[in-house]
């Protein structure tokens, strides 16, 4: 089957977006190794720019677009840590980024965004109302519409972060990263098994938003409806090019519950002195959970710690 992206979309964006990212190290810790039982190796895209791997599908997505098209501007909706790694993209290629948020977004998310030279169109806090306002920023600007997941140079891009961490550290058993869209993950699948065929790859998902779980247990694309959990990062559905990656190249997803998020969180706070949002804590968990500690033959595993934008006055302890 052709899936969105493959190893040689992945290597070319790797190329195209090396001037304007973070080639982010992979960390250690003894005392966390201790609890897990295994050796962890960190990818740490918390240090990446905007605070999150999401610069690595923005930076390729817009570096990819013809001058023609570019000069239009890009488009996208988004609330979180998308809206600002398009942002900065575009101001790095020096054209104009139109950002649907929705009125309910944090105002320090939408400042960096203004941070970043994008123009803000509010909207009501509704997929419809999203896609509707893009809609007409797109009839308005001419500027191309940027998934921020659901995209063939977005999948490319995210899937960077497991080049670099498998050049780092070759020989992993396992790969886990946190699942929402889908966008890292099936990244990560596509470029990690052309690698290293054996390797297992592992998406962790919050329990209040657990629509990959049980599309993957059904094997059918189930929609996200109503989530509720702390992860603010994981909350949209898998899309049609993201779902038939992770379908076929995960061995499972496990999930989690929030007070596990939240102890996750902390343990990497108080014994890697580095900071993480919720969403970055949720494979951390899973792998401290009972469903991964019967994986016993997984000895060395890699954690990609998605991003660290948290909201200081509203920290969870």
């Amino acid at each position: 089957m052709e899936y969105a992206a493959d190893i040689n979309a992945v290597r070319e964006a790797a190329r195209r977006i090396a001037p304007f990212i973070h080639r982010t190290p992979v960390m250690t810790s003894e005392a966390v190794n201790h609890i897990a039982g295994r050796e962890l190796f960190f990818k740490c895209e918390n240090f990446q720019k905007v605070g999150a791997f999401k610069m690595r599908g923005a930076s390729n997505a817009v570096m990819k677009l013809p001058d023609e098209v570019a000069k239009r501007g890009v488009v996208t909706h988004s609330s979180g840590n998308f809206a600002q790694a398009l942002a900065l993209a575009a101001k790095l290629r020096g054209i104009e980024a139109h950002i649907v948020m929705p009125r309910t977004a944090p105002s320090v998310k939408r400042l960096a965004v203004e941070g970043y030279g994008a123009t803000i169109y509010q909207c009501e806090p509704t997929l419809v109302a999203r896609e509707a306002t893009a809609a007409e920023v797109i009839e308005k600007t001419g500027g191309t519409l940027l998934h921020p997941y659901n995209h063939p140079d977005i999948i490319a891009g995210q899937g960077t972060c497991a080049l670099e961490l498998l050049e780092e550290v070759p020989d992993l058993d396992a790969i886990i990263a946190p699942i929402g869209g889908g966008g890292l993950m099936s990244g990560i699948c596509i470029a990690a098994r052309a690698i290293d065929p054996n390797i297992t790859l592992i998406a962790a998902e919050p329990a209040g938003a657990d629509d990959a779980y049980r599309s993957f247990q059904t094997g059918e694309l189930i929609p996200q409806t109503g989530p509720n959990t702390i992860a603010d990062g994981l909350l949209t559905s898998l899309g049609d090019l993201t779902w038939p990656i992770v379908r076929d190249y995960l061995r499972c997803i496990i999930t989690v519950e929030d007070d596990r998020i939240i102890e996750a969180m902390r343990l990497i706070w108080q014994r890697m002195k580095i900071i993480i949002e919720p969403s970055a804590a949720v494979p951390v968990a899973a792998v401290m959970s009972d469903g991964f500690a019967s994986m016993s033959n997984l000895k060395r595993v890699g954690i990609v710690l998605s991003g660290g934008n948290v909201d200081l006055d509203r920290l969870p302890w």
